[in-house]
């Protein structure tokens, strides 16, 4: 039996930071990275990239630094 992959939407999906990151807000997950028990997510910033960093995807699950898709400053507030 097959185990459950952990974060399997992750590559592709679309996230928005809370704070500027590097000068941006709005991030796409291009890569994934399996660790041992950890998944780590390579995001590149949507708008220059040559901005691009690994992150543990646990952190994209805590809506104090994270939103799912893009979404606007007026939205945010």
């Amino acid at each position: 039996m097959k185990t459950k992959q952990k974060f399997p939407f992750l590559v592709g999906s679309k996230w928005t930071s809370q704070q500027e990151t590097w000068g941006w807000r709005h991030f796409q997950v291009v890569n994934r990275k399996n660790e041992g028990k950890w998944v780590f997510a390579e995001i590149v910033a949507s708008c220059d990239p040559n901005v691009r960093f690994w992150i543990n995807a646990k952190q994209l699950k805590d809506r104090s630094l994270w939103q799912a898709g893009w979404v606007t400053l007026a939205e945010m507030r």
